[in-house]
């Protein structure tokens, strides 16, 4: 059973829903890229829109909206925000 406070990933987030970083679990190039992006450890980010087949997922980090696929996103924890 899950707890509240335990993190989840970053692609189960829901439209309109927000939620804080927790760990970037992503490896090599794409890790460097998305932790230059802002998506850090405590960072606030919102899910913003879904595309119509469900992938990528875009998100608001810092004020900027970025797209990221189910898997990368599947590999970013967070902690939801209630």
């Amino acid at each position: 059973m899950q707890m509240i406070n335990d993190p989840v990933s970053l692609a189960e987030i829901m439209v309109g829903s927000s939620c804080r970083i927790s760990s970037v679990e992503l490896d090599g190039l794409l890790r460097r890229r998305v932790l230059d992006l802002g998506i850090v450890p405590g960072t606030p980010v919102e899910c913003v829109r879904r595309s119509p087949a469900g992938d990528p997922i875009a998100y608001r980090v810092r004020g900027t909206t970025i797209a990221l696929r189910n898997h990368d996103a599947s590999l970013i924890k967070v902690y939801p925000n209630e």
